[in-house]
């Protein structure tokens, strides 16, 4: 028994041909200088999490990819546990506040006053200050450096000037204080940003999600050929690594021994595997379906192709506007109402001839109220439900104000392989050879297929199951180099093979079938039993049902539906004419697509893109909306800046 059962099953000749080519250039897509996959630009500041930007919090910088210590995953949990602790700590010191107040006092009626309790009062409102009040302090003064005061702005300023204010009343100041406004104003507002903060939680860094999907170490094999566990970081150029069937391939390399297919579908977009020989490139992050690899390392760290992807989606998250939602444009005005209308009282009230003490108080008074409860507390739970309901659909939204933006859309682009697509082989055609039953060629070949890992095989040996056929025993089972395989089932001779095989050895088969099936882009492979050819079987990435409803849908809306895929031309015609989907571009690279979707943009139009792999994670950071389903990866799950949509599917 052979195990590296090393298919050579029928790629259509166009496929070998795309990939010779094609490739070799993956690595040169992204022209303009190096390229820092691992130093994440920290989007915005720690505490700088108000309504206007919970994804950006700061992911420290990771220089250091390798050692997985990813610490920033937690940062977004973090910052939801440091608000809620802020709010409870809060809200158990703001009890004496309220009972300790004068005014409070007066409003029920009661006279709980005793020597020096105002200063009890004033060190109890002093803590409720600085350590409720801080992380609007400090969101206020990067709102108010960025020369965009929000939420935090007029919150900082109200709490800050009822502070001041009231200490200053507590050391001799003629007026009455605020603490029980301050204290109250930080719990609520506290509690808002708990509500929303949690609701949004998941948002960790796409960046890091797409730098993990590469391993952390490798096998080197030094002079004598013994294998070294090294940390990829350590590899240089030249250096020889092993890679083992099922393993994710490290770096950028060229292969110097041995033969495989490879899965390079989560990042070019291709959906066969792609058969591998001596001297062909392999790329950083694919995995490595069947054989064992000898590959020279070519491309290490910030050289290598999906740091390349990295900086792409880095890049178009940076150019971003900054997007504001309604609350914070109305916080924004009413920052200014608050000064303008704060200043304009103590005015009056002088001119009015009112002694200065009277005036500050009223300025004050005014400066307080203009910054409203409701508003801290209204938005994060509308966004707290809504976000809950959309949760219970199978929808995670990430950014609020782009999914807002949803209802304006004029057209979305849909990657294929694996949102349109299932990403995995289906069969689509089975033609037997005359005298011979589809279930005979079926049984024959899913016999044989059961012991490969071959993602043709699979799609061979579920449409069997599907058809609960029994499958057969197999008795000997062996590799055919880059023809198919072939084995011995009940003392008869088997073969599963390549069009290559059934042509070299001069067989006639149904040629116009064959032809038309090869033009949809399908891939074909010929059922030989005892050296007799018996029947064709086309395989094809099987095309979602529930996709034929969501483009027949987006139609009936006037929404444009354009379909963009780093796979070959012929298979993407043939989806695209099963979607009833007239805009098709195919063969396309990861940087390509989010230029093809700008351009789409530059109509005028609002676009989303919809996708789930790393080869689309530049396009779904440049769309208007990016919508990334979640049966793929946690890459595209985990672009920030998203509003972040996942379809919760029944495979």
């Amino acid at each position: 028994m052979i195990n590296n059962d090393n298919h050579g099953h029928g790629q259509t000749k166009h496929h070998e041909h795309h990939h010779s080519h094609d490739h070799k250039d993956h690595q040169n897509q992204v022209k303009d200088g190096k390229v820092n996959a691992h130093n994440h630009s920290s989007h915005g500041d720690h505490e700088k999490s108000g309504h206007e930007g919970h994804e950006n919090h700061n992911h420290h910088d990771h220089h250091n990819h390798d050692n997985h210590n990813h610490h920033s995953h937690h940062d977004h949990g973090n910052m939801v546990n440091d608000f809620k602790k802020r709010f409870y700590i809060s809200l158990i010191v703001t009890i004496p506040i309220l009972v300790l107040s004068p005014m409070i006092q007066s409003f029920i009626g009661v006279n709980w006053q005793f020597a020096n309790d105002q200063y009890i009062l004033f060190a109890l409102s002093t803590f409720v200050f600085f350590y409720g009040g801080w992380p609007f302090i400090t969101g206020g003064i990067s709102e108010l450096k960025d020369k965009n005061p929000g939420m935090m702005t007029l919150i900082g300023l109200a709490i800050l000037v009822a502070y001041g204010y009231s200490s200053l009343t507590v050391f001799g100041w003629e007026g009455s204080d605020f603490f029980w406004e301050l204290a109250t104003l930080i719990d609520i507002m506290l509690l808002g940003h708990w509500l929303e903060m949690r609701s949004v939680m998941g948002a960790s860094n796409a960046l890091e999600e797409l730098v993990k999907l590469m391993p952390s170490e490798a096998h080197k094999l030094d002079e004598n050929d013994e294998v070294q566990e090294v940390s990829v970081s350590d590899l240089k150029n030249n250096d020889r690594i092993l890679v083992k069937p099922g393993e994710k391939i490290p770096v950028d390399g060229m292969i110097l021994d041995g033969k495989s297919a490879i899965d390079e579908s989560m990042l070019t977009g291709e959906s066969v595997p792609v058969e591998k020989n001596k001297g062909d490139e392999v790329i950083g992050g694919s995995v490595n379906k069947e054989g064992s690899l000898t590959i020279q390392v070519e491309k290490t760290g910030e050289d290598s192709y999906l740091s390349q992807v990295i900086n792409l989606v880095k890049e178009a998250q940076q150019s971003k506007s900054r997007t504001q939602d309604i609350t914070n444009k109305a916080a924004k005005w009413l920052f200014y109402l608050a000064l303008v209308s704060g200043f304009a009282t103590l005015f009056i009230w002088l001119m009015l001839g009112f002694s200065f003490d009277v005036a500050l108080e009223r300025m004050v008074t005014v400066m307080v109220i203009t910054c409203p409860h409701a508003l801290g507390l209204a938005a994060p739970l509308v966004i707290a439900v809504s976000t809950s309901i959309s949760a219970k659909q199978g929808l995670l939204i990430r950014n609020r104000a782009n999914f807002e933006g949803a209802r304006n859309l004029n057209a979305v682009v849909f990657d294929k392989t694996g949102t349109l697509t299932k990403g995995k082989f289906g069969v689509t055609d089975i033609v037997p050879s005359e005298g011979y039953e589809i279930e005979t060629v079926l049984t024959w070949a899913a016999s044989l297929e059961q012991n490969s890992e071959h993602p043709i095989a699979s799609g061979i040996v579920r449409e069997a199951k599907n058809k609960h056929i029994k499958l057969k025993k197999i008795a000997e089972f062996d590799s055919i180099t880059g023809k198919g395989i072939e084995g011995m089932i009940d003392d008869r001779k088997i073969n599963v093979v390549s069009p290559g095989y059934v042509n070299d050895n001069n067989m006639k088969y149904d040629q116009d079938a064959f032809n038309i099936m090869s033009a949809e882009g399908k891939t074909v492979v010929f059922v030989l039993l005892d050296d007799k050819l018996i029947g064709m079987i086309a395989l094809a990435d099987i095309v979602r049902d529930t996709a034929k409803e969501a483009v027949a849908g987006l139609k009936e809306k006037g929404i444009q539906s354009i379909m963009l895929t780093g796979d070959n031309e012929k298979v993407a015609q043939w989806v695209a004419k099963q979607l009833d989907i007239d805009e098709v571009y195919a063969e396309v690279l990861p940087n390509e697509k989010s230029d093809q979707v700008k351009k789409i943009k530059d109509k005028g139009w609002k676009v989303a893109m919809t996708g789930d792999g790393v080869n689309d994670a530049p396009a779904l950071a440049t769309a208007d909306l990016g919508i990334a389903i979640g049966a793929g990866t946690d890459v595209a799950m985990e672009l920030p800046m998203l509003y972040l949509l996942r379809v919760t599917q029944k495979t």
